[in-house]
């Protein structure tokens, strides 16, 4: 009976979880329940499963909806009567096809309400009837359709409250006042569970409406089995012939690695083999094989990375570029024969190209059978604190205030019920997204599960996300993309274009364990290069004075937060430092971790010593992998395995402090730490950066530059830029273009640095040059470039116009009375030039400075000269950063500018680490606890007075700063006459701030890592 039950799936409208849903229909003691979401069915594999572990059976279906108007309500017979729904949901979603006024549906029931019946009710379709309509019934119109009439008792909301909710969540849906809010947008005030004795003792005067639902119901069935894989199963058509071109990639793929004789890599190739075809993975490797070709054809660059890079079949397809020997990287970690689902390959493209990936995997495999896994966005407190506030009416500094401080308690009763209906709100879906990287390719077509829908960026998704694609059977291709990799592919492509050099870069013997490349990673000098740029990263590079490839790999996982909340990180650092300073703790840990001096460093190490130490079964410690990279969602199961861990030690005889201090270094890591194969594919990435960075550095730093950058803002890599040799240039109409481009050591910066400069703008300048020539005057770029007059000041502030010879200030005069005679619509008219009025402009003089403050205001950083040159004072500090290795324990006076600086809670309170660079251009970094912070706060960008005590630790210093300053500016020349804005532009300069949220990382002293013999 109950046949349209709404969840908080249909979003903006119903406020019930699933969860809530099912508990409050099995309370009751309902046993039959529909599902019946607007325009989605998000919900109904979970719908099933909760159904079936309450006792309840489930029924699934669509309610369909044009706009707030309802026109039907679809119910499914069987599962194929969903693929029915979904098609037609999709061709409305996708191809903007008007939903059908009477659906011609084989598998499903209709139901009409009574605002919306058909003339001609076909065999499959009813009326749904409201009890508050049953009094209608004696209109003979109606009366005569009793015999196709079912019970109609919508669910929405269980009380008072959430049906104020649902109010309030139309409101927000309709961007309308609650008091403007029309009847036909809110549900009805009975759709709420009542007990089926009730509502049978309503409609007990038609028992043939009552009897029509129950066999309605009786009819339809939800079989569905969670077992089955639903990825694509074959490349070729067969399994033997995609294990046959399998094998034979395979073995052209090996002699290409390894030569012909290499017995080490046949041995594994066919061991892996072996478990590839038994596992029925073969068409998941030829998919990605496919994809991995055509990106090669392209002449694009990509990075296979994961746990994929432990297959020595992988490498040899090209999928990823890690040897797997090399490393010592075992198979097992990616796929072994306990496991069902298929294998995950993660690869990264450039942010550029990745588009042009999706469309050829669109493409290549059928629209109708691929699509982006979708993401529920939920509503977040603080933004939902401002529609509620809209809805209730509330005023714009109102709700400001409200949203500033959530927590502030306040009188005001409006304000009251806007704090409370927020929290309500909190958790819930408000609106479906696209999944950032994964993409599903199924075997059936996809509306067979789901309606597809069509968001902005033009690729269709599911509407379910990740979790319940993996419970139903899907596994997702993580197709990525990063700046990384763009940076490197325009660093080749520059090289080619301006110096005629090509670089094979994706061979990566040129990039791995060079002597010069490794000089630079010892020393921290990696800024731009690809993981290994932030501070705390080019600090662990110095610590570990990391010279080689392999000590990269380390180092790219143990930065991670679950290394180094657990100790293990700093434990590292020493014992790499001091390795005849400890001894392993038990032999096992010599045995498999001897690498890493005995530190679980990879989530490979986690699981060799829970098998090796703690006995435990490969099962459990692939639960406990799992439960690592927080793909196991299962508390009871890891508490399973803890006990387990914990008895098989015992029963091995291993004391009970070092088990749980083992246990406590394994704990630390869930959901943080790389496998070994993953950080080795990073470490490939950072070496081909970094052999950019060290042979062709200004080519480099362009590109980076163009890729917007990564860890910094714009003007940290054009200050390296400057640094590596080149002169640094503004934007010019003669010289530049859109993106920042290089002549020789000469860099003009792009009109994509511009703000106020569309990018439209941006690429039209360059492109009519090259097709009518250089312009020869600004009355020549007012002609042939259609430009309003606040973007034409943005140009000659920032001096795109200097090869005319003509000062600022008369360019500035010029162009107002110019663009007073040239109208942008009739820029065009003449086909013959008219002579230019020649204007007589009195002589104004220039402080050297003021285009220093120019380009402060447009680009947020001065060009014509550096920071330092503008500041009052002539004093640069005592110390240069480059002596401070030298100085351990004494008190240093610099000054500095500040480049950025990251939050780091400690157990006394927040603290700050930062990075700077002195008067010579050379970066380092300053720690700010908070007793100083309280005293000496950073105000921003700019330079700084720094007093404090240099501590170096193991080859890093840094300063430990006990006062400082922000240093002021000279007055700004423009606004001589003006005291108010003298000083406003330095307030422009910017800093890089990054929040972390996590636990305080422990001390040296709280470790407690033994370094003897146990």
């Amino acid at each position: 009976m109950y046949l349209n039950c709404h969840s908080y799936h249909s979003l903006r409208y119903g406020t019930l979880s699933i969860d809530d849903l099912v508990a409050q229909a099995s309370s009751l003691g309902i046993k039959e329940l529909a599902l019946t979401d607007i325009n989605t069915v998000t919900g109904v594999y979970e719908f099933k499963k909760k159904c079936e572990a309450n006792g309840i059976k489930p029924v699934v279906g669509v309610e369909v909806r044009k706009e707030s108007r309802l026109l039907y309500v679809c119910i499914a017979k069987e599962f194929a009567g969903l693929g029915e729904v979904n098609k037609m949901l999709t061709t409305h979603n996708c191809d903007g096809v008007d939903l059908p006024s009477q659906p011609t549906f084989i598998h499903n029931f209709i139901i009409y309400p009574l605002s919306n019946i058909p003339q001609q009710l076909r065999e499959n379709e009813f009326v749904g009837v409201r009890e508050e309509e049953l009094n209608l019934l004696i209109r003979s119109e109606l009366k005569k359709l009793i015999p196709k009439m079912v019970i109609f008792q919508p669910i929405t909301f269980s009380t008072k409250k959430e049906y104020n909710l649902h109010r309030i969540l139309r409101a927000i849906d309709n961007n309308v006042l609650l008091s403007k809010l029309g009847e036909t947008e809110v549900c009805g005030k009975s759709e709420f569970f009542r007990s089926p004795d009730i509502l049978l003792k309503a409609y007990m005067n038609y028992p043939t409406i009552i009897s029509n639902s129950q066999n309605l119901l009786a009819q339809c069935s939800f079989e569905f089995s969670f077992e089955t894989p639903r990825n694509r199963k074959y490349y070729t058509g067969s399994k033997a012939e995609d294990l046959k071109l399998l094998t034979r990639l395979a073995y052209a793929g090996l002699e290409r690695r390894y030569g012909r004789n290499h017995e080490q890599a046949i041995v594994r190739i066919e061991k892996e083999l072996k478990v590839i075809d038994e596992l029925n993975f073969s068409g998941y490797f030829l998919i990605t094989w496919d994809i991995i070709r055509y990106s090669n054809s392209m002449g694009f660059m990509h990075v296979g990375r994961g746990s994929g890079a432990n297959s020595i079949v992988a490498f040899c397809l090209g999928i990823t570029d890690i040897c797997p020997i090399e490393l010592d990287l075992y198979f097992e970690r990616f796929l072994n024969e306990n496991r069902k689902s298929p294998p995950d390959f993660d690869i990264d493209w450039s942010w550029q190209e990745r588009d042009i990936i999706l469309d050829y995997i669109f493409n290549r495999y059928g629209k109708e059978y691929v699509a982006f896994c979708g993401t529920n966005v939920e509503f977040k407190y603080r933004s939902i604190i401002r529609e509620i506030g809209k809805a209730f009416g509330l005023p714009k500094e109102e709700l400001d205030e409200l949203s500033k401080y959530p927590e502030r308690v306040f009188r005001d009763d409006i304000v009251k019920q806007v704090q409370k209906y927020g929290k309500l709100l909190e958790k819930f879906p408000n609106q479906r997204s696209m999944h950032s990287c994964g993409i599903i390719i199924s075997e059936e077509p996809l509306t067979n599960f789901t309606a597809l829908e069509m968001p902005p960026k033009g690729f269709a998704i599911v509407q379910w996300d990740m979790h319940v694609a993996e419970e139903i059977g899907f596994e997702k291709f993580d197709i990525l993309s990063q700046r990384g990799l763009g940076t490197i592919n325009d660093t080749v492509r520059l090289l080619e274009e301006k110096r005629g050099i090509t670089v094979n870069i994706k061979d990566t013997t040129i990039s791995k364990d060079e002597e010069i490349c490794n000089d630079f990673l010892s020393k921290g000098k990696t800024i731009g290069c690809f993981y290994i740029e932030s501070p705390a990263m080019r600090g662990l590079l110095r610590r570990l004075k990391c010279d080689n490839y392999k000590v990269l790999v380390a180092a790219s996982s143990i930065i991670r937060p679950g290394v180094a909340q657990s100790g293990m990180m700093r434990e590292y650092i020493f014992r790499h430092n001091n390795p005849d300073k400890f001894e392993y703790f038990h032999p096992v840990f010599e045995q498999q971790l001897g690498e890493t001096y005995g530190i679980m460093v990879y989530q490979e190490d986690v699981i060799k010593i829970a098998l090796h130490y703690g006995g435990v079964s490969a099962a459990d410690g692939d639960i406990l992998r799992r439960a690592m990279s927080g793909k196991g969602r299962s508390l009871s199961a890891l508490q399973k395995v803890k006990d387990d861990f914990f008895a098989s030690c015992r029963k091995q005889g291993h004391p009970e402090a070092l088990s749980t201090e083992i246990y406590r270094q394994i704990e630390s890591f869930a959901g943080y730490s790389f496998c070994k194969a993953h950080s080795a594919s990073y470490a490939v990435e950072s070496y081909q950066s970094l052999y950019l960075k060290v042979y062709y550095p200004l080519e480099f730093m362009v590109s980076v530059i163009n890729n917007m950058g990564g860890f910094y803002r714009t003007e940290v890599y054009v200050h390296e830029a400057r640094m590596s040799g080149g002169k640094i240039l503004n934007p010019c109409v003669n010289m530049s273009e859109q993106q920042t481009t290089i002549y020789g050591d000469e860099i003009y910066l792009g009109f994509m640095h511009l703000e106020k400069v569309e990018s439209k703008l941006g690429m039209l300048i360059p492109e009519e040059r090259k097709k009518n020539g250089a312009y020869r005057s600004l009355e020549d770029f007012i002609r042939r470039i259609p430009i309003g007059i606040e973007t034409l000041q943005i140009l000659i502030f920032i001096g795109a116009f200097r090869f005319t010879g003509v000062p600022k200030n008369e360019l500035l005069l010029k162009a107002r009375v110019l663009l007073g005679d040239f109208k942008p619509e009739r820029r065009f008219e003449t086909l013959f030039e008219e002579p230019v009025k020649e204007f007589k402009f009195p002589e104004l003089k220039r402080n050297i400075f003021e285009d220093a403050f120019d380009e402060i205001e447009i680009l947020s950083f001065p060009v014509s000269c550096t920071p330092f040159d503008l500041l009052q004072t002539k004093y640069r500090g005592t110390v240069m950063a480059s002596e401070l290795v030298n100085h351990h324990k004494k008190e240093v006076k610099m000054l500095a500018y500040l480049i950025s600086r990251k939050h780091v809670p400690t157990k006394r309170g927040t603290m700050y680490f930062g990075t700077w660079v002195d008067v010579n251009g050379e970066y380092f970094d300053t720690a700010h606890f908070p007793d100083c912070l309280e005293k000496f706060p950073f105000q921003g960008g700019g330079c700084y007075l720094l007093l404090g005590i240099v501590e170096v630790d193991f080859h890093f210093p840094t300063i430990t700063i006990t006062k400082m300053a922000k240093m002021p500016f000279i007055a700004d020349p423009r606004y001589a006459h003006d005291e108010e804005k003298r000083y406003e532009t330095q307030e422009r300069m910017k800093e890089d701030v990054s929040m972390t949220f996590r636990a305080p990382y422990p001390q040296e002293h709280e470790i407690g890592l033994p370094r003897v013999k146990v």
